[in-house]
């Protein structure tokens, strides 16, 4: 056997690391693993950035020297005013500004009339001179430009003025993009005057690297452009931007809402994430594409350089702080991504994770784990090494040649990692295999198993088989009634509730074990047990049966001493009690984790109907619910029939008992009588005669007036709502 475990071993352990692996790859917990990807990605940029192309796309720069030259910022914007003017008659065909204007300009005559004392004759003077911020709206007015604005989490009632519009094909993207309660942008006037008016937000990974550019983003339920687009869309004269999402014509997502495909902006179509955002494929910043804001306030930018082209003005300003990394630079300048993102787009060369790339990465990491697997077993350490590096080099490869040719992100680092942890794994494990087998038995099973049972199997291991085999079983489920009630008396003394259960948990676990029992695992105030796995119990159902019996006498003891102890403390008491759920049937028993986390456990229909039956005691008021099967292999107990019921999940009806004592007595059959008579009329809806037995039953067991109840309120509700001809008195639970 040990050497068939060794066997299962070098299998099962590297094909759980493997498993684990694509479980990490699938969930990402903290994101790990898309950050290894994301400086993957960044390495690739950096290896082979996108050609630069300066023609098309201009950035006039409010830079140190600009600063320096004409004076600190903010500038008046009669300036900015002229700025824009003069890149309109150079020709622009699109401004886009970088920069917002939130409040009015301080050196306007009005403005600073406000800060000078004693200026009361200089008003009739300062009338006449002409408003900052209404020159500015005009050269926008006259210009193609676009405004920004910000998007922020807090509310505050600002609502940007929107230019553009959005069309979209497909489900509504709405749900995808990110929405924000929020806005700081230009003064009104400054926004109705211009072309466009766009966000300015960028939306970094967690590390804080720009590597994608959104070209939509939501205040509350209005779509609103960013800058990107709207620089576009105004260059292009358009007025609609059209959003194709999942279900769309062409786009693929075979019927699920997988978000936003792309975006068209004019004539150019943008592939995006789910979310609305695409890939920058980051150039290295060309020369000829910047110009000093002072170079063309003072003339001496040709108009050739700006005649037919996009146009952004920001700043490269260290003081002003519009700085943030990127792939390329730790410190670029926010204008610079925007000015990239355009260029892109203008050259029609995208970045992007097809819709298959994260299925042909799990595939092949999973192809390449098996094949390590089998490797390792049929050629050896050394050699499965060489093929685990020659997989790792391809996938490297492969991954680096569809990034340059394609403009594919597809991972290499999740292959690489698993290649390593399967060997790792797969040579460890027969190191350690020979030590583990002698520790298992009684390491799995002390916990679970009486201190016999487990030297039985320390002793004899061939009667333990590890890996699941089916099993004629008995499942027992107990849980505590109104737990919730009682944790919250405890609420100030958490360590007291941790006593309680413990004491609970204590003598109920020796009754299981002391009947050959196995408990399965505790849950909070619940108990799973079971018979007949490990070691053979022919008399498995009777077992049970009697160890339930012994868990309701414990509890009864119990209590007398949790009693007598809030009395002598003069504190309130409350009585445990508990719901037992019994079951036999068929089910698979054994290791249904690896050697790595060994959990002994039962799997099988058989045991989720015990479960429903321990949910069932409350309904039925009583403290013990067996099922059908396991009456039938443990005759001799005092059984009371309870109902015919189809359990919640299940569509086949069952017959419930309570299990009332070890074995029946005249008090007992008399009772069972009166029951069979009151089912055989209840089933017959043969009311009155129901009821005439229920009164009958509550002299002989008033213990089991919630029984008694519960069928005289059915009874009442089928007299006003007969359930008809073709009734079989078969009840649906609706609870667990």
């Amino acid at each position: 056997m040990m050497r068939g475990l060794r066997r299962y071993a070098s299998l099962a352990v590297p094909g759980a690391v493997l498993v684990l692996v694509l479980a990490l790859r699938i969930l990402d917990p903290g994101g790990v693993l898309e950050e290894v990807r994301l400086r993957v990605f960044d390495t690739y940029q950096r290896l082979a950035p996108r050609e630069a192309e300066s023609s098309a796309v201009r950035v006039v720069d409010i830079d140190d020297e600009s600063l320096s030259r004409i004076g600190q910022w903010p500038w008046p914007r009669t300036l900015l005013a002229d700025l824009i003017s003069h890149l309109t008659k150079a020709g622009a065909v699109a401004i886009g500004l970088d920069v917002i204007f939130p409040e009015p300009d301080r050196t306007s005559p009005a403005e600073v009339l406000k800060l000078w004392p004693h200026t009361e004759g200089l008003k009739p003077l300062l009338a006449r001179l002409p408003d900052h911020d209404l020159a500015l709206a005009d050269a926008l007015a006259a210009s193609p430009s676009i405004t920004g604005f910000v998007l922020t989490t807090e509310a505050n009632g600002r609502v940007p003025v929107r230019k553009g519009t959005f069309a979209h094909a497909g489900i509504d993207p709405a749900p995808f993009i990110p929405g924000f309660s929020g806005a700081v942008g230009s003064l009104p006037v400054l926004e109705r005057a211009a072309r466009g008016n766009g966000s300015i937000n960028s939306v970094p990974d967690r590390d804080g690297i720009l590597r994608r550019v959104p070209l939509v983003l939501r205040l509350g339920d209005r779509l609103y452009a960013s800058l990107v687009t709207e620089t576009l869309r105004v260059a292009q004269r358009a007025s609609t931007s059209i959003i194709r999402a999942s279900g769309a014509q062409a786009a693929a997502s075979f019927g699920a809402e997988t978000g936003i495909d792309s975006i068209k902006v004019g004539e150019f179509v943008v592939p995006t994430d789910a979310h609305g955002q695409f890939w920058l494929h980051y150039a290295t910043p060309s020369r000829d594409r910047t110009v000093s804001a002072w170079r063309v306030l003072n003339g001496e930018a040709g108009n050739d350089a700006f005649d037919g082209t996009i146009v952004l003005i920001g700043t490269s300003a260290a003081g002003l702080k519009d700085l943030r990394p990127s792939p390329l630079d730790p410190a670029m300048p926010g204008i610079e991504a925007h000015a990239q993102a355009v260029e892109q787009i203008l050259s029609g060369r995208f970045l992007g994770r097809p819709d298959w790339a994260e299925g042909a990465e799990l595939l092949y990491v999973a192809a390449l784990g098996l094949a390590l697997v089998l490797a390792l077993r049929r050629i050896g350490a050394a050699w499965s090494a060489v093929v685990g590096a020659a997989a790792a080099v391809l996938a490297v490869a492969a991954s680096w040649q569809v990034f340059r040719y394609f403009g594919f992100l597809i991972d290499p680092a999740t292959p690489v990692a698993a290649t390593l942890a399967v060997y790792i794994a797969a040579t460890l494990v027969n190191f350690l295999a020979t030590e583990r087998e002698k520790r298992e038995v009684r390491t799995a099973f002390s916990q679970y198993l009486a201190p016999a049972m487990v030297e039985r199997l320390a002793s004899d291991p061939s009667q333990l088989k590890l890996g699941g085999e089916t099993r004629d079983m008995t499942f027992l489920f107990c849980d505590v009634r109104g737990f919730t009630t009682i944790s919250e008396s405890f609420k100030s003394d958490p360590q007291a509730l941790t006593r309680l259960i413990n004491r609970f948990l204590t003598p109920m676990t020796d009754a299981i074990l002391a009947k050959r029992g196995t408990i399965d695992k505790y849950m909070g105030d619940c108990i799973m047990a079971f018979w007949n796995a490990p070691l053979d119990d022919r008399d498995h159902s009777a077992n049970a049966c009697r160890a339930a019996l012994v868990m309701r006498a414990e509890l009864v003891a119990l209590n007398g001493r949790l009693a007598a102890e809030a009395e002598k403390e003069g504190r309130r008491f409350l009585a445990l009690a508990i719901g037992i759920g019994l079951n036999s049937g068929n089910a698979v028993v054994g290791n249904m984790g690896s050697d790595q986390r060994f959990d002994y456990s039962v799997l099988g229909d058989a045991v989720n109907l015990a479960s429903r039956l321990e949910g069932q005691s409350k309904t039925y008021g009583v403290d013990i619910v067996v099922g059908e099967t396991t009456k039938a292999a443990a005759p001799g107990f005092a059984y009371l029939e309870l109902d015919l019921i189809a359990v919640k999940g299940k569509l086949e009806a069952v017959r419930i008992h309570a299990l009332r004592a070890a074995e029946p007595d005249e008090a007992h059959q008399a009772l069972s009588a009166v029951q069979d008579e009151l089912l055989a009329a209840y089933r017959a809806q043969q009311w009155d005669r129901a009821a005439s037995a229920i009164e009958r039953a509550r002299t002989m067991a008033p213990d089991l007036s919630a029984l008694w109840d519960l069928y005289t309120q059915r009874i009442a509700d089928y007299r006003r709502d007969p359930p008809g001809a073709d009734w079989d008195g078969v009840t649906i639970a609706r609870t667990k």
